[in-house]
C-alpha cells in the first residue's frame, strides 16, 4: 500500500477503531477522504465477502461528493478501479463472491475479494429493502432523515454473525457530518452522551502499548535476534483486549476551533468573539448546534420548507468514477425535477463589491420553488454570475428570465465597470441568448414590512409559500437560517453588520445576509407582482 498522510484527527479515529464513530467537523477537515474511506476499506478487507452500506441523503450527493472522496483516498492508497474494485456493474470474472450477493449492481462497489458496498440513497424509495449489511457509513448526517434511517436501514445492519462475528468491526457504524443547522438534523449529536471516555482511554493506551511492542519486535529482527515468546504472547493478548473494547466503544469527535487553541492562540478567539456576530461565533468557532432562529428574521421558516428534487435517472447516466469537480462541470438543470423547462425562470439579485447573487425560482400550485441560487466572489462579477446561470440552464427550453429589481439596481455600478446593474444584467442575458423581462418593484421595501410579508409567506398566509431545493441552495439556506434580527428606530431590521467584515474561513461571504436580500427581492416580486404565462403543469416535489 502506498504511503498517505493523515492528520491527527483522522489518525485518532483510525487507531481507536470504535464500533460506533461519530465525527462532527467543519469542511475541509477530511471526513470522507481521511476517515470514511479508510473505514470502508478496513471493513471490506478484514471481513472478506461482507456487504456494507454507504448511506447518503440523496443519490446526487453520493455520486458527486461521497464517492469521489472515497475513490480519491483509495487511489492514493494504491487501489486501482477496474483492478481492485468496480462500480455500478457486475464484478468481472476472477473477483471474489460475497456471502450475500446483491440482486443487482447498479449502485454497488464490488471489491476484488468478494466484499461489497451498496450506495443507499434516501431519495430512492426502498433502497434499503431486503439488504443484509455488515457495516454502515453514513455521510452528511445532518441531511439524513432519521426516521427513515431507523425504520429502513439500521435494521438491515444485522449481517451474518456466523461469518464475521469475531471481528470488532462487524456491525460497525461511522456517522459523518458538519454541525447541523436545523433541529431536524441533530439526531446524531446525542452520541456524545453515549461515549464512555474510560473505554476510549483504555483503547488509546493499549494501541500505544501495541506500537511499543511492535517496535521491539522490529528492533530484534533487525539485529538478527529471535523474538521471545513472551513478547508474542503480549502482542496477542494486547490485540485481543483492544478488539474487545473496540466492539463496544462509541467515539464522538467534535472538532471546534477551541480544540486547536495551541495553534490559533487565545488572541484569535478573543478577536473572533469581538468581530463576529454572536450566532456566527457560536457555530463557526464553538461548533455549537443551531436551529432555525426562533427570533431570527425568517422565524416562520420550518424544516418542511425544504425539499429534494433530483432526477436520479439523469444522474446515473453521468456514470461513476468521476471527481467531484468533474461532476460539477457536468451537472445542469436536467438533474433537477423541480424545474419546468417550458416556463420562464424568475430571479432576484443582490449586488456587492465582493459578492453578487442570483436566486432563481418558479411558481407551481401556490408554491414558490427556489430552484437554485448562484453567487460569485471578488474578481468574478455580474457577467460571470449570469454566465454561470445560463450555463447551468443551457438545456432550458423557455430561455426567458423575469428579473425582479428595485431601485438599488439603478444608477449604481460598483460591481461592474460601466452602466448600472439593470443595464448590465439585461445585456448579459441577451448575449447568452436569453430574453430578460425586467419588473421594477420601486424603492426597497422597509425591513418591517418585508419581515411581516415573508414570514406570512412561510406560514402559508400569502399567495405564494416559499420552498427551497436543499441540494441547490446550501449556502443560501445557511444564510437564511442564521439571519438575525435587531430593533432599529423604525422597528425590526435584518442584522447586516457582518456584511462589512473581511472574509475568513470561519465567516464566509456566502453565509452572510447578501444572499437573503436576493431571496427577499425574488419573493416580493413573485408574490406581489406575478407575471402570467401559459405554463405546462409541473410534477409536484417534496
Amino acid at each position: 500500500m502506498a504511503k498517505i498522510y493523515f492528520n491527527k484527527i483522522q489518525q485518532r479515529v483510525m487507531f481507536i477503531g470504535a464500533k460506533t464513530t461519530v465525527v462532527v467537523a467543519g469542511r475541509r477537515t477530511g471526513k470522507t477522504y481521511g476517515m470514511g474511506a479508510p473505514f470502508a476499506y478496513r471493513n471490506m478487507q478484514r471481513m472478506v465477502g461482507s456487504t456494507g452500506g454507504i448511506v447518503v441523503p440523496t443519490f446526487r450527493h453520493g455520486l458527486t461528493n461521497t464517492l469521489p472522496g472515497l475513490f480519491s483516498c483509495w487511489k492514493a492508497m494504491g487501489l486501482i478501479e477496474g483492478v481492485h474494485y468496480v462500480v455500478g456493474k457486475k464484478p468481472p470474472k476472477g473477483f471474489g463472491v460475497a456471502k450475500v450477493e446483491p440482486q443487482e449492481y447498479e449502485h454497488v462497489i464490488s471489491f476484488y475479494n468478494g466484499s461489497r458496498a451498496i450506495l443507499i440513497s434516501q431519495d430512492i424509495a426502498g433502497s434499503s429493502n431486503s439488504l443484509t449489511l455488515d457495516w454502515l457509513l453514513i455521510d452528511e448526517a445532518k441531511f439524513i432523515n432519521f426516521e427513515k434511517l431507523k425504520d429502513e436501514t439500521l435494521p438491515a445492519n444485522g449481517g451474518i454473525r456466523a461469518y464475521f462475528g469475531k471481528h470488532s468491526c462487524h456491525h460497525s457504524i461511522m456517522i459523518m457530518s458538519d454541525m447541523p443547522v436545523g433541529n431536524k438534523g441533530s439526531w446524531f449529536l446525542n452520541y456524545r452522551e453515549k461515549m464512555n471516555q474510560e473505554v476510549i482511554d483504555c483503547i488509546e493506551a493499549l494501541v500505544n502499548k501495541e506500537y511499543q511492542l511492535k517496535e521491539k519486535v522490529k528492533a530484534l529482527r533487525k539485529a538478527g535476534k529471535p523474538v521471545p515468546d513472551y513478547i508474542k504472547y503480549q502482542l496477542r493478548s494486547n490485540n485481543k483486549a483492544i478488539n474487545q473494547l473496540r466492539a463496544v466503544a462509541v467515539l464522538y469527535v467534535e472538532v471546534s476551533t477551541i480544540e486547536n487553541l495551541e495553534v490559533v492562540g487565545v488572541n484569535y478567539i478573543r478577536d473572533m468573539k469581538r468581530d463576529l456576530p454572536p450566532l456566527v461565533f457560536l457555530t463557526s468557532i464553538l461548533c455549537h448546534r443551531i436551529g432555525i432562529l426562533k427570533d431570527g428574521f425568517y422565524n416562520s421558516m420550518k424544516e418542511r420548507h425544504k425539499y429534494h428534487a433530483a432526477d436520479n435517472d439523469y444522474l446515473l447516466s453521468l456514470g461513476y468514477g468521476k471527481t467531484e469537480a468533474e461532476y460539477q462541470k457536468l451537472l445542469n438543470s436536467q438533474a433537477d425535477r423541480d424545474v419546468n423547462p417550458d416556463m420562464p425562470i424568475c430571479i432576484g439579485m443582490d449586488y456587492n463589491a465582493n459578492i453578487n447573487w442570483i436566486v432563481a425560482g418558479q411558481e407551481s400550485n401556490g408554491r414558490l420553488n427556489v430552484i437554485k441560487s448562484f453567487y460569485v466572489k471578488f474578481e468574478r462579477k455580474i457577467p460571470a454570475l449570469i454566465a454561470d446561470f445560463c450555463t447551468y440552464y443551457r438545456n432550458h427550453r423557455k430561455k426567458q428570465v423575469v428579473f425582479y429589481y428595485d431601485s438599488t439596481a439603478l444608477g449604481s455600478n460598483y460591481a461592474v465597470n460601466k452602466d448600472d446593474f439593470k443595464k448590465v444584467i439585461e445585456r448579459e442575458f441577451k448575449s447568452h441568448g436569453w430574453a430578460c423581462k425586467s419588473v421594477y418593484l420601486g424603492p426597497p421595501m422597509r425591513h418591517t414590512e418585508k419581515y411581516l410579508l415573508i414570514n406570512r409567506g412561510f406560514a402559508g398566509q400569502n399567495r405564494l409559500t416559499p420552498y427551497f431545493n436543499m441540494d441547490n441552495n446550501e449556502a443560501l439556506l445557511i444564510a437564511i437560517q442564521s439571519a438575525e434580527v435587531m430593533r432599529g428606530s423604525n422597528g425590526f431590521k435584518k442584522y447586516k453588520a457582518g456584511e462589512k467584515l473581511a472574509e475568513s474561513e470561519e465567516n464566509l461571504l456566502e453565509h452572510r445576509t447578501d444572499g437573503t436580500d436576493a431571496f427577499d427581492t425574488l419573493y416580493i416580486g413573485m408574490n406581489n407582482k406575478p407575471v402570467k404565462f401559459a405554463t405546462v403543469s409541473l410534477l409536484g416535489v417534496g
